[in-house]
């Protein structure tokens, strides 16, 4: 076999395998390969084993000096596209204030909505491009980003057109998410927003290919489950995969909607109960799990234990947002998730590789294995429960995508 690059050097190659993993179909089972050498040509794997085992010529081989190899990460939910910041709203927030009180001083949500709404898409782009880079260093090779503050037509496709951007500047697999985040304001006018969603705003962005999915976010103080299935039956109508944030401070009939309409993901799950546990699992909708957010506003973990136990297939993602969880690592999520969700070290793998991308519809991601396109992520260290035991150091050495190395600086990609 002549290949264009072997890797040696690999201490431990381990991956998760197959289609969404849950419990009852081995959560906690990983492949694990010792002394591994990987083989890529035309930016794919195209075989992986023990080194000792290998026979063939490569045009370049690299040498990783002992250290342990992971599928790339991926980040299947996060706000990376915004203007402005909440760090009145954090102060305030760590000196008593409650929601409601920040909302009145001008904090809060719509403050970053406003100051999206104002800034141009250049500018969307120069502050977002430092963010998905801080996630690439971390170890993210996919990273799903959604609107969803800019309100208005315009101010949403904006923000798609910086993802779409971006998408020709980094390395990262974007994947565009147009979200439907809150309601107008005004009671009354709900129902003609909802209107102009659909006559306007989704045909438009579907017709553009701007995105890939459209989120919505059901609560109490969001939308109602009513004007979510509106919302989600016209995305689908053209063409667009569908998600939901659920379940985050109440229950109102959000995650069975999204059970009904067969929703790639529901999102959020703080507020989900034991009697929804089974409903998950019997379904094919991947519960991605959000730890950022729980460490940052201090509210209830989503059950990632119970959910898994139950039989659900569960991801991990940042939620990387100015509010809520300004989290900059994929690979810190994981190491969160094993911490305030109750997950093992193996099935936080499982949860940020294979069943992430699950979570985005993808089938060409999340693991290594011959044909799929080679990224990777290499550690500083030869044994991979690193990656989710370090907590405020960065675990990563190399970052690779379609079988070239990306930087893991922050500061620029090669």
């Amino acid at each position: 076999m002549n290949v264009d690059t072997l890797i040696t050097g690999i201490t431990q190659l381990v991956t998760a395998q197959g289609p969404a993993v849950r419990h009852g179909t081995a959560m906690s089972d990983l492949l694990r390969i010792d002394d591994a050498a990987i083989a890529i040509s035309n930016g794919a794997f195209v075989w992986i084993g023990k080194h000792q085992h290998w026979q063939g010529h490569a045009a370049s081989t690299v040498h990783l000096g002992g250290r342990a190899v992971l599928p790339g990460l991926i980040d299947p939910h996060t706000h990376a596209i915004w203007a402005g910041d909440r760090l009145g709203d954090f102060e305030r927030r760590s000196a008593g204030a409650t929601y409601e009180q920040i909302l009145a001083a001008g904090g809060g949500i719509r403050s970053t909505i406003q100051a999206t709404q104002l800034a141009s898409i250049d500018q969307l782009v120069t502050l977002a491009r430092p963010r998905l880079l801080a996630l690439l260093h971390s170890g993210a090779t996919v990273v799903e980003v959604k609107s969803g503050y800019g309100f208005t037509p315009q101010a949403e496709r904006n923000m798609l057109y910086a993802i779409r951007d971006l998408q020709q500047q980094l390395p990262l697999r974007l994947l565009p998410t147009l979200l439907i985040h809150i309601p107008p304001a005004a009671v009354g006018s709900r129902a003609d927003y909802v209107a102009q969603v659909c006559a306007e705003l989704i045909p438009q962005v579907a017709a553009e290919r701007l995105a890939t999915a459209v989120d919505i976010f059901v609560d109490q103080e969001a939308w109602h489950p009513r004007e979510a299935e509106t919302i989600l039956t016209c995305a689908r109508a053209n063409g667009l995969a569908i998600k939901m944030h659920t379940e985050q401070f109440h229950s109102i009939g959000g995650l069975e909607l999204a059970l009904r309409l067969r929703a790639l993901s529901v999102d959020h799950l703080e507020a989900c109960h034991p009697s929804q546990y089974a409903q998950l699992a019997a379904s094919d909708t991947i519960a991605t799990l959000l730890p950022g957010v729980s460490l940052h506003l201090g509210i209830p973990c989503a059950p990632g234990r119970r959910l898994i136990d139950a039989g659900a297939a569960v991801a991990i993602a940042t939620d990387l947002n100015p509010g809520s969880s300004p989290l900059f690592s994929t690979a810190a999520a994981l190491a969160l998730a094993t911490r305030l969700n109750g997950l093992t070290a193996h099935e936080a793998l499982v949860a940020g590789t294979l069943n992430a991308a699950c979570a985005l519809g993808l089938s060409n991601a999340g693991r290594i294995e011959v044909g799929l396109p080679a990224d990777m992520v290499i550690l500083k260290s030869n044994d991979w429960r690193d990656l989710v035991y370090t907590l405020g150091a960065n675990p990563v050495q190399e970052v690779w995508i379609a079988g070239a190395k990306a930087t893991t600086s922050p500061q620029g990609c090669e």
